[in-house]
C-alpha cells in the first residue's frame, strides 16, 4: 500500500503537466459548435470580401471606359485605347494567376508540414502514455525505494544521478511534445492565413476576368457600331455612285442631244438651201434662162452683233470656264461655260437673237434652254427655276427666257451660261 502511494506521488507531477496539455482542449461538442460558428462567420467575411473586390474592380473598369468617352468620335483611337487597357488587365491577370499558382504550392507545402507535425504530435502523445503506464505499473522502480535501498554513498549518488537523468528525460519529452503542439497550432494558423490569401487572389482573378470581359464587350460593341457605320457608308457610297453614274449618263445624253440638235439644224439648213437652189433652177428653166446661172434667194441665219450679259441683276462669276475643282461629286471638272451667281427668280434673258431649239428638263442641267443664233453659234442656259419659252420660239436679244434657279445637279442658285461655236464650247468671257 505504501509502495503504491509513493508511486502515485512520484507520478503526480508528470501526470499533472501532461494533463495541462490536454485539459486546454475544450469539450468536443462545444468545440464543434464554436468551429461551426467560426466557419459561418468566415464564409460571410469571404463573401463580403469577394463582393468588395468585384465592386472595386467594376468601379475601376467603369472609370477607364468613362475616361475613353472623349475618344469615341475617333473609332480607331478608341479601339486602340481599349486594346491597351485590355492588355494591362491581361498582364495583371497573368500576374495574379502566377501568384495563385505559387500560393497553391505554398499551401501544399504547409499542409505537408502540418501532416508531419500532427503525426509527430500523435506519436509523442502515444509514447508519453506508454511512459506513464510503465511508471505506474513498475512499482519496483519508484524513486523513493531506490534511494532508501542505497547501500552506500556511492550507490546513493549513482541512483540519484540516474533519477535525475530519468526526470530530465521525461521533462525533455514533455517539452518536445509542447513544442510540437505549438508547431501544429502555428502551422494551422499559417495555413489559414495562406488559404485566406489564396481566396483573395482568386477573388481578384474573378474580378479581373470580369473587367477583361467588360472591356471586350465595349470593344465588340464599338466594332459592331463601326461595322454598321461602314455598311451604311458603303450603301450610301453605292447609292451616291449610282446617282453619279446616272448623272454622267444624263450629261452624256444631254450633250448628245445638243450635238444632235446642231446636226439637225445644219441638216435642215442644208435642205432649205438645196430646195431654194432647185426652185431657182426650175424658175430659170421656165423663163428660158440658163439654169446654171440661176441664183437662189435663200439666206441662212447669220450671227449679227455681239452677245449681251444673260443675267442683268448680277455680274458675279462663281465658277469660270475650263478646268476646275468639282464643286460637288458628279459635277464636271472641265467646265463648259461660266456660272453666274444670282438669287433664285432673277430674270434670265437671251444673250442674242435666235431660235429656241431646246427648252426642256435634264437631271443634270435642270430646266435648260438652247438658242440657235446662226453661223454655227448657240447659247446654252442651265439650272433655271422656270422656262418662259418653248422649242421653236423666235426670241430677240434681251428677251426674258426664264429665271435663275438651282434645278438639276446644282449646289446653289446660279445660271450656267455656255456658248458653242462650230460644235465646240468656247469661253463666254471672250464674247460677252
Amino acid at each position: 500500500m505504501r509502495k503504491n502511494h509513493f508511486r502515485k506521488i512520484q507520478l503526480l507531477p508528470f501526470v499533472m503537466a501532461l494533463s495541462l496539455c490536454f485539459t486546454a482542449t475544450p469539450n468536443l461538442a462545444a468545440e464543434k459548435e464554436k468551429q461551426s460558428i467560426n466557419n459561418s462567420k468566415q464564409k460571410i467575411d469571404e463573401n463580403k470580401a469577394k463582393i468588395d473586390t468585384l465592386e472595386a474592380e467594376q468601379k475601376k473598369v467603369n472609370e477607364k471606359i468613362k475616361d475613353l468617352e472623349s475618344l469615341k468620335s475617333d473609332t480607331a483611337a478608341y479601339i486602340k485605347a481599349l486594346d491597351q487597357n485590355m492588355t494591362e488587365v491581361t498582364n495583371e491577370l497573368v500576374t495574379i494567376n502566377n501568384y495563385i499558382t505559387q500560393k497553391q504550392l505554398d499551401i501544399q507545402f504547409t499542409q505537408d508540414q502540418l501532416a508531419k507535425a500532427t503525426q509527430t504530435e500523435s506519436d509523442q502523445y502515444a509514447s508519453m502514455k506508454l511512459r506513464i503506464k510503465f511508471m505506474y505499473e513498475k512499482g519496483d522502480t519508484n524513486f523513493i525505494d531506490m534511494i532508501l535501498n542505497a547501500k552506500s554513498w556511492s550507490d546513493l549518488l549513482n541512483k540519484a544521478e540516474y533519477i535525475s537523468k530519468i526526470t530530465k528525460y521525461d521533462r525533455d519529452k514533455l517539452a518536445e511534445y509542447e513544442s510540437t503542439r505549438q508547431l501544429v497550432n502555428d502551422t494551422q494558423t499559417q495555413l489559414q492565413a495562406e488559404n485566406a490569401q489564396l481566396l483573395d487572389l482568386q477573388n481578384q482573378e474573378v474580378a479581373k476576368q470580369q473587367s477583361l470581359q467588360a472591356l471586350l464587350d465595349q470593344k465588340n460593341q464599338e466594332l459592331a457600331a463601326y461595322k454598321k457605320k461602314i455598311s451604311s457608308a458603303q450603301s450610301e457610297i453605292a447609292s451616291q455612285q449610282s446617282k453619279i453614274d446616272d448623272l454622267y449618263e444624263d450629261i452624256s445624253a444631254q450633250e448628245a442631244n445638243i450635238e444632235a440638235m446642231e446636226r439637225e439644224i445644219e441638216r435642215q439648213e442644208e435642205e432649205a438651201r438645196k430646195k431654194a437652189e432647185e426652185e431657182a433652177r426650175r424658175k430659170a428653166e421656165a423663163e428660158g434662162k440658163d439654169p446654171n446661172s440661176a441664183k437662189s434667194d435663200y439666206k441662212a441665219r447669220t450671227m449679227t452683233g455681239g452677245f449681251t450679259w444673260p443675267v442683268p441683276s448680277s455680274g458675279r462669276i462663281s465658277s469660270g470656264f475650263g478646268d476646275r475643282e468639282s464643286p460637288t461629286e458628279g459635277a464636271s471638272s472641265n467646265h463648259k461655260g461660266i456660272d453666274i451667281a444670282a438669287p433664285s427668280g432673277s430674270n434670265v434673258i437671251a444673250s442674242a437673237a435666235g431660235t429656241v431649239v431646246i427648252a426642256t428638263y435634264s437631271a443634270s442641267a435642270g430646266n435648260y434652254v438652247m438658242i440657235s443664233h446662226g453661223s454655227g453659234t448657240y447659247t446654252v442656259y442651265m439650272h433655271m427655276s422656270r422656262l418662259n419659252v418653248s422649242e421653236g420660239d423666235e426670241v430677240s436679244q434681251g428677251e426674258s427666257i426664264g429665271a435663275v434657279g438651282s434645278t438639276g445637279y446644282s449646289t446653289g442658285p446660279h445660271l450656267h451660261f455656255g456658248i458653242r461655236k462650230n460644235g465646240s464650247y468656247v469661253n463666254p468671257e471672250n464674247y460677252l
